[in-house]
């Protein structure tokens, strides 16, 4: 699992696998390639190594935190 942190610092969402995910656990799209698509498929950022970018790369949307295990949730 990794954490989609925003340029604060504040998780918002984390990637389990493919899917992308609030921090309520409710699916919202997946990791494909070097994009974040929806749950209908468009794409929705863009992913340049642990960065996270809107699609046209002019704004930063946040990163990908390290890896970290599952055992570790509450």
């Amino acid at each position: 699992m990794r954490g989609i942190v925003d340029r604060k610092g504040e998780q918002f969402a984390y990637v389990h696998g493919k899917g992308v995910y609030t921090l309520e656990g409710e699916l919202t799209g997946h990791v494909e390639g070097d994009y974040i698509l929806d749950l209908e498929g468009n794409r929705m950022w863009r992913l340049v190594g642990d960065g996270i970018y809107s699609l046209d790369g002019a704004e930063t949307i946040g990163y990908l935190s390290s890896e970290r295990p599952l055992e570790y949730d509450l």
